[in-house]
């Protein structure tokens, strides 16, 4: 198992380049939108201005008649508001040509003697577009100024219809946008300034306990199982549950290490014994100049039976192993009836006891029926091991709890199991009387695999004590479906003969 290396500072800043992206594109995005806005608003700000301008310039020129009497009314107007880049352009175009302006050196009704040819000739061009504009707002651009906002209408006068115009150049525009801009930049690099020193700091404080993990994470990885994540905070907040969920890990493989190295070393303990009875015997008849046939028999089954009983133990070890597999059982509907009578009687000719079947439920149990037979002759073979020959009682009860759940009971009259020891006796090799049990050939590991099917099978098992003296076994699984039709009670062929 691998660990990562502590955590370097770079989370944090990370979290903090994120922070300020994130805090740069909303600003950008607010900027662009702030800015397209103000633009917007302050030339429909301008329309209106025009349109105002335009409406007073028409009051104006309605007050007389005659293209001389309109002409000098226009001329008193647009010449009491000079043209500057700031602000509003005024031209007329009267009856019979006759123009008027408050800038008379664009249209070329007066020279401007500090003016090239060139830009005299530029005027001309910009005038000409002026004049063609045709009624409406319109856009154009205007030498020294920049763009203009033209708004042209013809009216009726006394003398005849007039074109009148209105500009005012868009300057004001360009200058609000260029100030909301500036401020935009200035109060984004100081938002985002704190807010990378913000992130920086927060960043800080959650990437902490992260690299605390990882520095206790690495420790383990070098094989020290001991040290633990201490725990912060509420029992809501992420970093105590990341915190809780290593240590509740690190506490299991502790405890798994601790079985492995206890499984092998029970293991090598119960294949070292029978080896050194087989390398003994085998040492007694070697040394022997002129061996006799009895004595050569005598360590032949004693090495035959030593071998029996380190294929048996191999045997439970690999399925052991199997256990853990998807693949261990393979799961069928079955009769139920049928297999405990099949199983039952299979059993009860293997020893002389008091055999007992209590009734069977009819029905269907969705298991593996091999290895489900395993586990309870595993169970009645425990039972009959612990049982006197003639009066020992062996029963096997099975009922129906509901919920699909079937319940496998087998009790016996034995000594029975002392409280400090039901707790240990589904481990591997654990025995309660060693010595009995190597005597009667037993690997340690028959408890075990039953505790390993039954739970592979989605179900449990669990030890107490019979009333009346002896020891009860209680199998719980699911997966049962009850049939219409019931059986009665069964007897075991024990009780047949007794």
């Amino acid at each position: 198992m691998r660990f990562a290396a502590p955590l370097p500072s770079g989370l944090r800043w990370r979290l903090t380049s994120w922070v300020a992206l994130v805090m740069l594109l909303a600003f950008v995005a607010t900027a662009i939108a702030v800015y397209n806005g103000t633009g917007t608003q302050i030339r429909r700000n301008v329309d209106q201005e025009l349109r105002g301008d335009l409406a007073e310039f028409a009051r104006a020129l309605r007050g007389t008649t005659g293209v001389t009497g309109v002409r000098s009314l226009a001329l008193r107007y647009v010449t009491g508001q000079p043209f500057s880049a700031t602000s509003t352009l005024l031209f007329v175009q009267l009856p019979h040509r006759a123009l008027v302006t408050n800038q008379p050196e664009l249209f070329g009704l007066r020279r401007d003697d500090g003016e090239s040819a060139a830009q005299q000739n530029s005027e001309n061009r910009v005038s000409a577009r002026l004049l063609r504009a045709g009624s409406g707002l319109h856009t154009l651009p205007l030498p020294d100024v920049g763009d203009l906002r033209l708004l042209r209408q013809t009216i009726s006068t006394g003398a005849g219809p007039a074109r009148l115009a209105v500009g005012e150049p868009l300057a004001i525009v360009a200058r609000a946008q260029n100030g909301v801009l500036r401020a935009f930049v200035l109060a984004g690099a100081l938002a985002l300034g704190i807010a990378l020193l913000a992130s920086l700091l927060v960043g800080t404080r959650v990437s902490a306990p992260l690299r605390r993990m990882a520095a206790i994470a690495a420790r383990v990885d070098g094989g020290d199982l001991r040290p633990r994540i201490p725990t912060a905070g509420g029992p809501a907040d992420e970093t105590r549950v990341l915190a809780d969920a290593f240590n509740n890990m690190l506490d299991r493989l502790t405890a798994a290490f601790a079985a492995q190295r206890a499984f092998v070393a029970d293991a090598s303990h119960e294949l070292r014994t029978p080896l050194t009875v087989i390398r003994g015997q085998l040492e007694v008849l070697a040394a022997q100049r002129d061996p006799s046939r009895a004595e050569v028999a005598r360590v032949e089954r004693l090495v035959a039976a030593e071998v029996a009983r380190m294929s048996r133990l191999a045997d439970d070890l690999v399925l052991l192993a199997q256990a853990e597999q998807a693949e261990f059982l393979r799961l069928a509907p079955i009769d139920l009836v049928e297999f405990v009578e099949d199983l039952w009687a299979g059993v009860t000719a293997t020893a002389e006891r008091r055999f007992e079947l209590g009734s069977v439920p009819d029905g269907t149990l969705v298991a593996d029926a091999d290895r489900l037979a395993q586990a309870l002759r595993n169970l009645t073979t425990n039972a009959i091991n612990h049982t006197a020959p003639g009066g020992g009682l062996v029963r096997l009860e099975v009922e129906e709890l509901g919920g699909a759940e079937l319940r496998f009971t087998l009790a016996d009259n034995g000594p029975g199991i002392p409280p400090e020891h039901r707790a240990h006796v589904f481990d591997r090799f654990y025995r309660t009387d060693p010595a009995r049990s190597r005597r009667d050939g037993g690997t340690g590991l028959g408890l075990a695999i039953v505790k390993a099917i039954t739970e592979a099978h989605g179900g449990r098992v669990a030890v107490a004590a019979r009333r009346g003296g002896g020891t009860l076994f209680v199998l719980e699984l699911g997966g049962f479906a009850r049939a219409p039709r019931r059986r009665s009670a069964r007897v075991g062929a024990g009780d047949a003969q007794r």
